[in-house]
């Protein structure tokens, strides 16, 4: 198991191809055979390794917030919604919600979140490997394997228990 992010991101980058090629090998692979794989990996996984020891995905990921999302930040900061837009986030016409203008995330402290029982959406699915039909979020997954130690070691091992190279 691999935890150290600068290794992770260094074997990622090394890895790209195979990654690649490891996809197109599952795109054609049964989901719910993959999504069974993903799942117990995902949870042996998360078990094993705390996010609040890197919580490297609030510091290089932009979150998508919805409005719900960005009336309890406002709520439990005492804000306005249309203050809270000012002050903490930008319009993602992309993705129909709204990123943090800033990262790392603008209410990360000390490896936690400070609002952690307001965050959002989006935060808490994160890494969102217990979410159905794994194969049509490959490329999801392939872009977190550099960012989180959970996603990581999950794709890792999917590739030692399922391919045949």
């Amino acid at each position: 198991m691999e935890i150290d992010i600068s290794s992770i991101k260094r074997i990622s980058e090394k890895n790209e191809d195979e990654n690649w090629r490891f996809r197109s090998f599952l795109k054609n692979r049964s989901s719910k055979t993959v999504d069974a794989a993903a799942h117990e990996l995902y949870r042996k996984f998360s078990s094993e390794i705390d996010c609040r020891t890197c919580s490297n995905c609030c510091k290089v990921i932009s979150p998508i917030l919805d409005e719900k999302d960005v009336g309890a930040l406002a709520v439990a900061l005492h804000l306005t919604q249309g203050a809270f837009k000012e002050k903490y986030v930008l319009k993602d016409d992309e993705d129909d919600g709204y990123r943090f203008k800033t990262k790392p995330c603008p209410f990360l402290r000390n490896n936690g979140c400070s609002h952690y029982e307001h965050r959002p959406k989006d935060c808490r699915s994160y890494p969102h490997l217990h979410k159905t039909n794994f194969n049509s979020r490959l490329m999801g997954v392939i872009e977190n394997c550099s960012v989180c130690p959970i996603v990581f070691n999950v794709y890792e091992s999917l590739k030692n228990r399922l391919w045949h190279r």
